[in-house]
């Protein structure tokens, strides 16, 4: 039986194309293992999965910023990387899969020093550090745009980002009845909400006497976000997080207003649903953000509006406009190269695997 090491975390962002490629590797008969932190977001997730062996390693936040923690956390990468070690020699699996994150640098580290292929996946339009540091270890690199297969060279492929097959399942008539919403107006799905969308969240708010007039407004605000003031506004529907139901209100979707992180671009992008984005702003971030929706602007797949140009006037002015070009938008994301990264991803990993001829 072949074995896969999994590693990524961090972010969800770094688990959910994990969540994606697991299927597919159990119907390949692999045994799977997946290394993450000892208490970060991915540790309860994945041990959660039916099939999947947890292993936990220490991990040390790869900052741009001074914290005393900068001083500590390389004698955990250190620790991390000789507990990977341990893990490649003990688990002996034939391929690792990063998907990048801080806890990922030891453990590709720890795979190169057993002659184990590794395969990295970069979602953003620009290598993070994790990724730039694992590059002088992994075999190849598969990207989600196009721009960031050619800043890693010979080594990276653009193949989209693996996305989960339930995206694509769901239906119309469920999502508009968990929305509450009867179909007679398309449906503004408001989507981005943690503690990183708080402006868009309130810009909204402000916007939905105007917005109300023409959408139905389904607004994914994020956890503790509830606004008890607006429950029971006409056309508008405020829920904290969605997960089984997702695909149905995605489903009866007609028009997304986001931020642009690369996952969600991708789930979007696959849907063929027209994209209102308003990246998180470079001075919060390293401007990944931006980058991302620069690209898909720039190829025609959405519409853009930059959060310092945010005003209630300006987001209705913008989503009026995004929904009027929704039939060139839609064209334009009809035509774009495959967003579900799945099977080219899964093809790779096979590759990497197989050694050259003598």
């Amino acid at each position: 039986m072949k074995k896969i090491v999994l590693t990524g975390g961090g972010t969800l962002g770094h688990v959910t194309p994990h969540l994606a490629l697991i299927p597919r590797l159990q119907e390949k008969g692999y045994e799977i293992h997946y290394i993450g932190t000892e208490n970060g977001m991915e540790a309860p997730k994945m041990r959660s999965v039916s099939g999947i062996t947890y292993h936990a390693v220490k991990s040390g936040k790869l900052r741009r910023y001074f914290s005393w923690q900068n001083f500590t956390d390389p004698f955990r990468v250190v620790a991390g990387a000789f507990q990977s070690a341990r893990l490649m020699g003990k688990i002996k699996p034939d391929v690792v899969f990063s998907k990048g994150g801080f806890v990922a640098v030891p453990v590709v580290f720890g795979a190169w020093l057993h002659r184990i292929p590794v395969l990295c996946h970069e979602s953003d339009l620009t290598p993070g550090l994790a990724n730039k540091l694992c590059k002088p270890f992994a075999k190849r690199f598969a990207t989600t745009f196009p721009e960031c297969a050619e800043a890693l060279g010979p080594k990276a492929e653009m193949t989209g980002t693996p996305l989960r097959p339930e995206l694509f399942a769901g239906t119309r008539e469920k999502g508009l009845a968990v929305l509450g919403f009867d179909g007679t107006k398309p449906v503004l799905l408001m989507m981005g909400g943690s503690s990183g969308a708080q402006s868009v969240n309130a810009c909204l708010r402000k916007s939905l006497p105007e917005l109300t007039k023409d959408f139905d407004v389904a607004h994914i605000c994020g956890k503790g976000n509830l606004d008890p003031s607006l429950e029971g506004t006409a056309g508008y529907r405020q829920i904290e997080f969605l997960d089984e139901e997702l695909p149905d209100v995605l489903a009866c979707t007609d028009l997304v207003l986001s931020r642009a992180g690369a996952n969600a671009l991708c789930e979007f992008q696959a849907l063929g649903r027209p994209m209102l984005l308003i990246p998180y702003p470079k001075g919060a971030s390293r401007g990944d953000q931006i980058l991302n929706a620069q690209s898909l602007e720039k190829r025609g797949l959405c519409r853009v509006l930059l959060q310092e140009n945010m005003t209630e006037e300006s987001l209705t002015e913008a989503i009026r406009q995004t929904w009027a070009d929704r039939e060139q938008l839609t064209e334009a994301l009809r035509n774009a190269p495959p967003a579900d990264g799945c099977e080219r991803v899964m093809e790779m990993i096979e590759e990497i695997q197989k050694k050259p001829a003598e």
